[in-house]
């Protein structure tokens, strides 16, 4: 594809927008199916304990109320809640109800009512008797022998390994070696809509959950383990999604609704409230990391060693995941020859941590670079230096799987956010308030994330287009738009490649019933991922429409080209009466169109021969100066032609608005003002006042905030405050 777009990066409406802002947009809170029940979940107000015993009668006994869940009649399943298609083992450590709870937070029941009022009443009727557990809360005390194992096997989910060179020898070359300490805290995702899925067994046992997640395929292979069915028999659907940020890859209500749903043979919504979302969903894994970097004297970074204790609280879920994919990232910032990467996720009694923004990146890059500005400091260096003198070049070798990095444009990028922040300013600021109560700080850091840009792991998206006999199409996609417009951005690539308008294109997505399998919206691959591959189909699409517009005819399939004039070349048999189809080939002007103005809008000759006369010739025609070739010079020629005489008497031309730059303004160059914006920031005096003073009207006219303000400031200020010192003291004599 060319470097110049037609549709890609031009500004346009986000789909749903509209939708979102009236109130419109249908959630999964907002579903409402026949016959649908309404859970509450009881969840645990102790951090370890065994269940002694738990009584539910009063609860069954209350009128409305339809099922109630427990360990005890539920499925005892163990599963993972954080599958991701990717190559190690996950540990299954939770069941969707079990006879320990491990945090505070954890499930102990769930109830189905009619209401979510009888719901919440028949939870609260419920009575649990614990048998107290030892309580875990720090990892370093939780790797210790003699702790309390959570779960079997002990306290150390597993360890994820990577080395390159000698790390050890290196430390011995390096002029100086710095040993660090740095914990990183569990962030709540808060995404604006809580956890919630409406799940419905069907009467011949198929399921159906709608959830707003992140990876309906993942969710649905952990539903076949919990529940035993075959893939065929779960459908799940993902709605329109309310935020995420990593927080719903991870499987939290669907089983509780799922089982409810099972037992009563209702559909069944349950829907976390923000307290109980944060209390019993996920958090991003609290870290403890250990840093040793040796270095020379010139800045030259030698040999690292890193060693991670993360937090993955009551469950495994993630955790391997996380800790793998900073195995990987850390090798792939800087051209280091001898690091060592050793991280070990740790069960303890808190919150279950998950997936969230940057995926392993804030913990380990958080100390790393702390310790890169104390590196910085200690030589007297610049960290924009430092950084740039250590980051990886374009195409270097990954010192792990030793594969070439490809060109991600580090250094690049960092150039262009020194330009943009206008570093060394900002370094000259800071200094003049080194010695001042309110001093100025500045801050670089830099950090590798995921997605295919770095290679964490197998990436797959199937996309389908279908193409209707009139030429639009139907997008059916398994990626999940999360607010951020990623399946239009999907579709704007679609309309690029097969060069028809986005209005023409209707997307189905995440529905595991109806699109093909998609490896799941995460690490930002909703653009990078399902977007090369919408490429690839759209391209696939292009290319047998060209293969048989080929066969019809008879030539090759790259001489053809799906635009005028060759598509005109294209015929097909009608299937009512056999005859022979083709586009009309006669295009004519656009802007005959505006020529023929003056008697095509009364539409002149057939009627209003009065109304025409009256205004015809017109006593002068105003528009901008590119308008003489198009409009001026078609009016004239038009009129003279069909009258003998010109269509106006005078003409009056107005110059370019153009920006600070002198550049005209364009929609298309993205350079454009909004006038109303403009109205809104300065008024519509200063405005006026800005544009009669600035220049003839006929000669171009830079517009920029800055130039009307000082007009303001001179002019409308001066005149302001002259008439306020007027009506303040004309009534004193």
């Amino acid at each position: 594809m060319d470097n110049e777009y037609t549709v890609i990066g031009k500004p346009r409406p986000i789909g749903d927008a509209a939708l979102k802002v009236t109130g419109q947009k249908i959630y999964v809170g907002d579903m409402e199916l026949p016959g649908m029940l309404y859970a509450k979940v009881l969840l645990s107000t102790v951090p370890h304990a065994r269940i002694k015993s738990i009584d539910t009668s009063a609860a069954e006994a209350l009128p409305g109320v339809k099922a109630v869940a427990t360990y005890k009649n539920t499925p005892q399943v163990r599963y993972n809640s954080a599958v991701r298609f990717i190559e190690h083992k996950l540990p299954d450590t939770e069941r969707i109800f079990d006879d320990t709870v491990r945090f505070v937070g954890d499930r102990v029941a769930a109830v189905a009512a009619e209401s979510p009022d009888i719901a919440k009443k028949a939870v609260n009727l419920i009575k649990v008797e614990y048998e107290a557990l030892p309580v875990i809360t720090d990892v370093e005390e939780a790797i210790k022998p003699e702790a309390w194992p959570i779960h079997e096997g002990g306290n150390i989910v597993g360890t994820s390994r990577a080395e390159a060179g000698n790390v050890d020898e290196a430390f011995q070359e390096c002029d100086y070696v710095f040993e660090d300490r740095y914990t990183t805290q569990a962030i709540h995702h808060a995404a604006i809509e809580p956890h919630v899925a409406i799940a419905d067994f069907a009467p011949n046992g198929k399921l159906t959950v709608y959830s707003p997640c992140q990876n309906t395929f993942a969710f649905r292979v952990i539903m076949s383990r919990i529940f035993g069915l075959s893939y065929n028999r779960i459908r799940m659907v993902a709605p329109a999604i309310g935020g995420a940020f990593g927080g719903k890859l991870e499987v939290t209500v669907e089983p509780v609704a799922a089982v409810l749903s099972q037992m009563t043979g209702k559909p069944v919504k349950v829907e976390y409230n923000r307290k109980e979302s944060i209390l019993s969903t996920r958090v991003r894994h609290a870290s403890v990391n250990y840093v040793k970097t040796g270095f020379m004297k010139d800045g030259t970074l030698k040999a690292v060693d890193f060693k991670v204790y993360t937090n993955t609280g009551a469950y495994a879920s993630s955790a391997l995941n996380v800790s793998g994919a900073m195995s990987h990232k850390v090798f792939k910032a800087y051209k280091i020859d001898h690091m060592r990467f050793q991280c070990q996720p740790v069960y303890t009694n808190t919150e279950i941590a998950g997936a969230m923004r940057g995926y392993g990146s804030p913990q380990v890059y958080f100390g790393w670079q702390r310790q890169m500005q104390k590196i910085a400091d200690f030589l007297h260096m610049d960290m924009a230096d430092l950084q740039m003198k250590n980051m990886v070049d374009p195409d270097s070798c990954d010192p792990i799987f030793h594969k070439p990095h490809g060109n991600s444009r580090p250094k690049d990028c960092l150039k262009r956010a020194l330009e943009l922040i206008d570093y060394e300013a900002c370094l000259k600021e800071q200094e003049a308030t080194r010695n001042q109560d309110i001093r100025i700080g500045v801050g670089l850091a830099l950090g590798v994330h995921g997605n295919n840009c770095v290679g964490a792991h197998r990436d797959v998206s199937t996309p389908m287009l279908k193409m209707n006999e009139d030429g639009s199409c139907i997008y059916y996609t398994g990626s999940h738009d999360m607010g951020t417009d990623t399946l239009g951005m999907q579709m704007q690539i679609v309309s690029e490649v097969l060069g028809i308008s986005m209005d023409r294109i209707d997307c189905l997505a995440a529905d595991t019933d109806v699109v093909h399998w998609h490896i799941g919206d995460y690490s930002s691959r909703g653009v990078f991922v399902a977007g090369s591959a919408a490429k690839k189909t759209a391209e696939a699409m292009k290319r047998e429409l060209q293969v048989e517009a080929a066969k019809l005819l008879e030539t090759e399939p790259d001489d053809i080209e799906l635009h005028r004039p060759y598509i005109d070349s294209v015929t097909i048999t009608c299937p009512e009466c056999g005859k022979e189809m083709h586009r009309v080939p006669e295009v004519i002007d656009c802007w005959f169109d505006s020529g023929a103005m003056p008697f095509a809008q009364h539409h002149y000759p057939f009627e209003n021969k009065d109304l025409f006369e009256q205004q015809f010739p017109a006593d002068f025609i105003s528009e901008a100066v590119d308008q003489t070739r198009g409009w001026f010079y078609s009016l004239l020629a038009i009129s003279t032609l069909i009258f003998n005489k010109a269509p106006y008497k005078n003409v009056i031309v107005m110059g370019h608005v153009q920006d600070e730059n002198g550049q005209k303004m364009s929609k298309s160059k993205g350079n454009a003002v909004d006038p109303f914006d403009a109205l809104e920031t300065y008024g519509a005096d200063a405005i006026r006042w800005y544009f009669y003073v600035n220049s003839a009207p006929w000669l171009p006219n830079r517009f920029h905030g800055k130039a009307v303000m000082e007009g303001q400031r001179k002019f409308m200020g001066t005149l302001w405050n002259t008439y306020a010192f007027f009506v303040l003291y004309a009534n004193i004599f």
